[in-house]
Formats: C-alpha cells, sequence, structure tokens
C-alpha cells in the first residue's frame, strides 16, 4: 500500500476545516477523470463547480473530498472556501518538507521546457517533484505544492500569468530558494498592455524569494537591468546571477550545433567548460540549457558535470517540437513536428527557425494558427512572420484563424498557402497534400485548435501504419499533390 501524502489530522490542522471521518489520502487531485484511488478530490469552483464532480471521484475511488459543503458518499473534509483550503493544504506542504529545495520558474517563452530540464538534473540527484504539465496558474501551483511528498529534497515549479497581480502570490506561497525569469516576450499583452508591464509582472517571481536565495536574470534581455534591480527590492539579500551569451554571464552559451535531429550546446558555467547533449533542435535551446544549468547548481551542491549528463536523457513533452513519423495513405512516410502546444511572436520566431534546421528530402510544409493574447499589434505580429516564414523554407503554408487574415496574401507566389478559419478545417486539406519525405510543423496558440489538430494527424498517421500492416487498399490523393 502506498504510504500516506495526507492524514484527516494533517489536513484538518493546514486548513482549519471539519473532517466529518478520519482517513489518510495517497495522492490529490482536482479532475474525477483521471483520480486515483487514495486521492483527496478538490472539490474547485471554476467553469463548473467541482462539487458537481464528488459523487463521481467518491466512485472512481476517492477517499475523501475537500468541500465548502457536506457531500454524501465518502469522508468529507469541509472549508469555508475550497481554494483557500487548497492553498493553505500548499503552505503546510512546503513547510513540512522543510529539507526540501525549491525553484520558481517564469517567463514569456521557455518556461515549462526549462522547468521540465530542471525536473531532469533534479530527478538524477534524488527525491523530486515537479508541476505536471503546465500546472502554473492559480490552482496549479497550489495543487502541484500540495502533491509534495514530505521527504521531497528537490522540487521545480513553474508560475504563469494572463494579467496583473498573479505572480507574486504564487511566489510567495512557493517560497523559492531560486527564481528565475526566462525571457520577456510579446505575451498576455492583452491582459497587460505592453512589454514593461509583462516585465514588471514577471520580475515578481523574486517577490517570494527566500533570505539569502538566488534571483537568476537573463542577461540578454531588454529588461534585464530592470529584472535584476526588482530582483534586488524584493529580496535585498538575493544573488543575482544571469545566464546568455555575454563574456560576464554566469551561465555563458558559447557555440550550438545540431544535425537536424540533435543537439549540442557548449557552456561556460561559473568557469568550468561543459558540453550538453540534448534531443532537441532549435538555437533558443542553447538559452534553455544554460538557464536550467544555473538554476539547479547556484544554490546547490550538484555537480555541473552530473547535470548536464542528466540533460542528455531529457525527453520533449508533446506539442514541444517533438517529432512524429506519419504513415502515409499512397506508402512512405512524412515526418510532422508537433510544437503545437502554444504560440507568440517569440516562439513563433524560433519554431520556424528550428523547422529550417531539419534535414528532409522533401517539402517543407507549414500548418500555423493564430497567436493569441497578443493585444493591440496582433495583426503587426502576424505580418511580421512573413519574413522567418520565407528563411524557414517552407514550399506550402496552411494558415489559420482571423490573426493570419491579413497575411494569407503577403507571403511570395512560390510559397504555395491555403487559409481557412479554423484549425478544425484543415485535416482533410493537409491528409491529402503529404507525399513521401515531406516534413511539416504544426504550431499555434492553444485555443487555435492546432494541437487537436496535430493529434488527430497522429492517429491518422497511426490508422494509416496499422491498415498497412493489414495490407488494406488506398484512398485517392488529392490535388494539391501536384505541388
Amino acid at each position: 500500500m502506498s504510504e500516506a501524502l495526507w492524514t484527516s489530522a494533517e489536513i484538518v490542522d493546514a486548513t482549519g476545516g471539519r473532517a466529518t471521518a478520519a482517513f489518510s489520502v495517497t495522492g490529490v487531485s482536482i479532475d474525477s477523470r483521471n483520480l486515483k484511488p487514495g486521492d483527496l478530490f478538490i472539490a474547485l469552483q471554476d467553469v463548473r463547480d467541482g462539487h458537481d464532480f464528488v459523487a463521481a471521484a467518491f466512485a472512481a475511488g476517492a477517499s475523501a473530498a475537500l468541500v465548502s459543503r457536506p457531500i454524501e458518499g465518502g469522508a468529507n473534509i469541509i472549508v469555508p472556501d475550497v481554494l483557500q483550503g487548497l492553498s493553505d493544504l500548499a503552505r503546510a506542504a512546503r513547510e513540512r518538507a522543510s529539507g526540501c529545495y525549491r525553484v520558481a520558474v517564469t517567463g514569456s517563452v521557455g518556461k515549462t521546457s526549462v522547468k521540465d530540464m530542471i525536473a531532469t538534473i533534479f530527478k538524477a540527484q534524488g527525491r523530486a517533484h515537479w508541476s505536471e504539465k503546465s500546472f502554473n496558474n492559480q490552482w496549479g501551483v497550489p495543487l502541484t505544492l500540495a502533491r509534495m511528498p514530505r521527504d521531497t529534497e528537490f522540487a521545480v515549479f513553474e508560475v504563469g500569468m494572463s494579467t496583473p497581480g498573479e505572480i507574486a502570490p504564487r511566489s510567495e506561497l512557493i517560497a523559492p530558494h531560486t527564481a528565475m525569469v526566462t525571457k520577456i516576450a510579446p505575451a498576455h499583452l492583452e491582459g497587460l498592455g505592453n512589454l514593461q508591464a509583462v516585465a514588471e509582472e514577471k520580475a515578481q517571481i523574486y517577490s517570494g524569494l527566500v533570505a539569502s536565495g538566488v534571483a537568476v536574470v537573463p542577461a540578454d534581455d531588454t529588461f534585464a537591468d530592470l529584472l535584476a534591480e526588482r530582483a534586488g527590492q524584493h529580496q535585498p539579500s538575493a544573488t543575482k546571477l544571469t545566464f546568455g551569451h555575454g563574456t560576464q554571464c554566469d551561465s555563458r552559451v558559447l557555440d550550438y550545433q545540431t544535425d537536424g535531429v540533435k543537439s549540442s550546446v557548449s557552456l561556460c558555467l561559473r568557469d568550468q567548460s561543459l558540453e550538453v547533449d540534448l534531443p532537441a533542435v532549435g538555437a533558443h535551446w542553447a538559452d534553455n540549457v544554460g538557464a536550467a544549468m544555473l538554476a539547479c547548481t547556484a544554490g546547490t551542491n550538484i555537480d555541473p558535470v552530473q547535470a548536464a549528463e542528466a540533460l542528455a536523457t531529457y525527453r520533449l513533452p508533446t506539442g514541444r517540437g517533438t517529432a512524429e513519423t506519419l504513415m502515409l495513405a499512397g506508402g512512405g512516410r512524412a515526418t510532422l513536428v508537433d510544437d503545437a502546444y502554444n504560440a507568440n511572436p517569440e516562439s513563433m520566431r524560433a519554431a520556424l527557425a528550428a523547422f529550417s534546421m531539419r534535414p528532409t528530402s522533401g517539402r517543407r510544409i507549414l500548418a500555423l494558427g493564430e497567436m493569441l493574447e497578443v493585444g493591440a499589434h496582433s495583426d503587426a505580429e502576424h505580418l511580421a512572420l512573413a519574413g522567418p516564414i520565407v528563411a524557414s523554407g517552407a514550399d506550402l503554408v496552411f494558415l489559420t484563424g482571423r490573426g493570419f487574415g491579413s497575411l494569407k496574401d503577403r507571403l511570395p507566389d512560390h510559397i504555395l498557402t491555403v487559409f481557412a478559419e479554423r484549425a478544425d478545417d484543415l485535416d482533410n486539406e493537409i491528409k491529402s497534400v503529404l507525399q513521401d519525405g515531406d516534413l511539416f510543423m504544426l504550431k499555434g496558440s492553444n485555443a487555435s485548435g492546432m494541437a487537436r489538430l496535430a493529434g488527430r494527424l497522429i492517429d491518422w498517421g497511426q490508422s494509416k501504419r496499422d491498415q498497412t500492416i493489414k495490407g488494406s487498399g488506398v484512398p485517392a490523393v488529392g490535388d494539391l499533390n501536384a505541388l
């Protein structure tokens, strides 16, 4: 039987709630659909009221539920406010794991990748804990903390935002020993208005730093000085360290090489030369490596050489540039680069540059979904992608969403451009055009539908593989194949 993560007495002590029965739990969940037997179900109020799913959680094997009103079917911890109760449990988890070294990561781009890299390094060193997926919002941060075992030695948390005032309370809840900003870029401008405001909000990651903690700053960023200044204001005893390409950086990228499948980064980490191999493509990954290596080693006893070796085992999460082989209906195969998790102008340019580095014997095909939350400059930011698209070597481009409405007629004639209002309208067009040897990349904002499109195409490619194995027939190919 799994060791108890929480007992009812501990939860009562942490939240001030009332338990209707004694129990223990082995996990914490907010979703009755993927809850594991033995979990504590948190009945959060979001788009829907979590109390409506408590019965389903009990049926799935939940040991108890954190609720604001009694629900029959299992043990309850009743609190006035469920989100506050979750935050109280998170704070108790942090306090009881007193020997845990905590890192908090935010930024306009790269924060999930850097968080996952840090987690890879920490896992190789001891008992580690980290944010699942991109659990970085008002419930994701406290949920990650509440799930943290009491014997955790290293933990890394991703912190996100979309409006002002969101990062500080999350940083203060984590109370990190090291806090980092990866980069300031045009993202969430609808909620913040301009890049200066984005930088000010991201700088709040330093507000929770413990005394004598480490503030990591992106030296090459336009707002590096502002971030460093804010770090000193939030925690005057903090040590400020930098990563980037300049000679004064504490973590300095010396060189980046790629064969289009994997990469090698030469790094100088506080006067120590290191080589880091990574199964990822794109020069922006070198910055991620420099940031992760600095964050892991700055305030710990982790050996940089061991950290570099651990990064060689890093694996890209779904939608972050993973390459998938698609078996095609007419025989042969194409390579799908799934970078569809999210997009803003900075990450879109980085992805297009990385796409140009990948080798292919066929055509280069793009499917780009609009970038959302870019604010008043949305049209200009989408139009500005014309140059990077051309530089990527694209032969055919599928564009979707209103943001790309102006760009569809601005690309040069040698690039065949297909526009659709919705990503859901592109399935058949894309399936009909793919040929043996093609290299095909998808990217777009979360709400653009590109991630769903990528998933459907991967499933389709798998079904074609199965049909090939079974010797089934081959359907006709569409007119776009003449390109």
